[in-house]
């Protein structure tokens, strides 16, 4: 008798608690060995292939692709056991609730599955659960349905089936009752999809009531101001894309950044154009070639040995400052899917050739979509090559929770006087943001100095090598 496992979508890790479908790996009625990949999830931070920890024959799936589901919700089902082999006869409600009499609903423990959840992150075995009958709700607009409003079934002080901390604070945001609400996910769970549909459908009340209430004639007499809400063909011409997956997590960070951290910025301009020509030489001595953002990295963590309070964090519970001995660097990439900041480990151990390698290969992952939480995550300082749009200047946001950030402009020839005279000279503006709770502006002001110094005067860094 083949015993029908659920796989549930699992603790992503770093604090994510939900992700959504981007593509269905396998279809009902697949036979998936042990550790199979079967679906492909984007989360606030990457997109990353689920393995399925049960091998057998998938006889369901939860969720259409573009589904957003929280963590610990069911992903799809197996059939394991001595009939797996055999393809489902009755497609995924068949599958879903047959042998609900004899085994579904009573079965024995799960068989033992690999454990490997998913790869990278070391998550144990989960318990086998019970599973419960349920008929399907009726769609609506491509989307299990919304249930009414039940308030009577739903006692007032009692727990709300809501899992994510995002649902309650979209929900609070827009002043609505999650207790007015019966979730469409697993044992009625509230969504996201439900508190928005709620949204939309609150939205159109209030408005047909506003309506209603004015009728033609005062509708007539409404004063300009009013009018774009009332007009359909301006309401048509508004989009509004959700703030969600990878374009939501900056929002955040952002956000959080320009709210808790005090940040000054300053800048200057420098002559790069011996760095240039260092550069040149390096690449035309053979071997790999050398990239400008490996060699200004370099000047980073140079600068970062001898102004050490700026690769911190602060402690804002504790009120503490957090200082790092390792030089973790993170650098910003643009990918079709929103701005990442890929962390280079151990920067500071790292010589010009191996920062170009690792530059290459994080970089390369961003564009593909395939860097794990674990590249992601952990930077103590952030380099910024705004250069690369065309842009001379810039104020960054600091990636918090670090106490600072450089930004690097293009470099372009410009006049420039050298050795008393006019020239044209390769130059390059540096901008420089950092915390004032870590250090004072001279402090940062002397990061920055040398920084520039190393730019136009590469052999400053032979001091320290």
């Amino acid at each position: 008798m083949a015993q029908v496992l659920e796989f549930k979508l699992p603790d992503l890790g770093e604090g994510l608690t939900e992700a959504e479908i981007v593509r269905w790996l396998v279809e009902v009625g697949d036979v998936v060995a042990v550790d199979q990949p079967v679906v492909e999830v984007e989360t606030a931070k990457a997109m990353v292939e689920v393995p399925c920890p049960h091998g057998g024959v998938v006889t369901a799936r939860f969720g259409a692709e573009g589904t957003e589901l929280p963590v610990g919700a069911p992903l799809l089902t197996v059939a394991v056991g001595e009939t797996a082999d055999a393809r489902p006869s009755g497609g995924a409600d068949t599958a879903r609730t047959g042998g609900a009499g004899d085994g579904a609903s009573g079965r024995e423990p799960a068989a033992e599955g690999s454990g490997n959840v998913l790869v990278g992150y070391g998550t144990s075995q989960a318990p086998a659960r019970r599973r419960r009958v349920r008929s399907a709700a009726p769609a609506v607009n491509g989307r299990p349905r919304t249930p009414e409003p039940v308030r009577e079934t739903r006692p007032a002080d009692g727990p709300v089936p809501v899992i994510s901390p995002l649902v309650r604070r979209l929900a609070r945001q827009n002043g609505l009752d999650l207790r007015e609400l019966t979730g469409s996910g697993p044992d009625g769970l509230i969504l996201r999809a439900d508190v928005e549909h709620a949204l939309v459908l609150r939205s159109t009340t209030d408005r047909d009531r506003a309506d209603a209430a004015t009728g033609p004639t005062a509708q007539a007499t409404a004063v300009p101001s009013a009018a774009p809400a009332a007009s359909p063909g301006r309401a048509a011409s508004v989009t509004r894309v959700p703030l969600k997956g990878i374009r939501g997590a900056v929002a955040d960070k952002l956000s959080r950044s320009r709210t808790e951290i005090p940040d000054a910025t300053c800048w200057v301009d420098a002559d790069a154009t011996e760095l240039m020509r260092t550069r040149a030489a390096m690449n035309a001595a053979g071997g790999p070639k050398i990239s400008v953002l490996a060699l200004l990295a370099r000047i980073c963590t140079a600068a970062l040995a001898r102004f050490p309070e700026l690769n911190a964090s602060v402690d804002t519970g504790a009120r503490e400052i957090v200082r790092y001995a390792d030089v973790h660097l993170g650098f910003a990439a643009q990918t079709e899917r929103g701005l990442v900041v890929p962390v280079v480990r151990d920067a500071h151990t790292r010589d010009a050739e191996s920062l170009t390698a690792e530059f290459a290969r994080l970089t390369e992952a961003a564009r593909a979509g395939t860097l794990t939480p674990a590249e992601l995550t952990g930077g103590t300082f952030t380099l910024n090559n705004y250069g690369v749009f065309g842009v001379d200047g810039s104020t960054p946001i600091i990636n918090h929770p670090e106490a600072a950030m450089l930004g690097v402009g293009r470099i372009v020839p410009k006049p420039w006087v050298h050795e008393g005279e006019l020239a044209v000279r390769q130059v390059v503006q540096l901008s420089f943001t950092f915390d004032h709770r870590v250090c004072d502006g001279g402090t940062a002001g002397g990061f920055l100095r040398y920084v520039a110094d190393c730019v136009e005067q590469p052999a400053v860094l032979l001091r320290t090598l």
